[in-house]
């Protein structure tokens, strides 16, 4: 079990999280908004072929990474606090063996 957390931390840490999620989710819109733009552009006569699926993949796949790194393995995540909570109990186990 993790030490309690003082006021001033758990501040701190709602903050932080907070921020990393503030910004994925503007990530998200502007990545929305530019997409349907390129979109439009492609669509409407710019280029002979749909290329709009081009930036589409490569910045989603950036996006998906993002949205990782902040709800599965941010800092004070849950699946990231378990693993943790995991790690700790392994290493007290084997240094109680010795």
């Amino acid at each position: 079990m993790p030490p309690p957390y003082t006021p001033e931390e758990i501040e701190h840490l709602a903050r932080r999280r907070a921020g990393a999620k503030m910004g994925w989710y503007i990530h998200a819109c502007v990545y929305v908004f530019v997409n349907l733009g390129l979109f439009a552009m492609s669509s409407h006569g710019f280029g002979t072929r749909p290329w709009s699926v081009f930036p589409v993949l490569g910045w989603g796949l950036g996006l998906a990474f993002h949205g990782i790194s902040v709800f599965l393995l941010g800092r004070g995540s849950a699946f990231r606090e378990r693993m943790v909570a995991r790690e700790r109990e392994r290493l007290q186990r084997e240094q109680e063996r010795r």
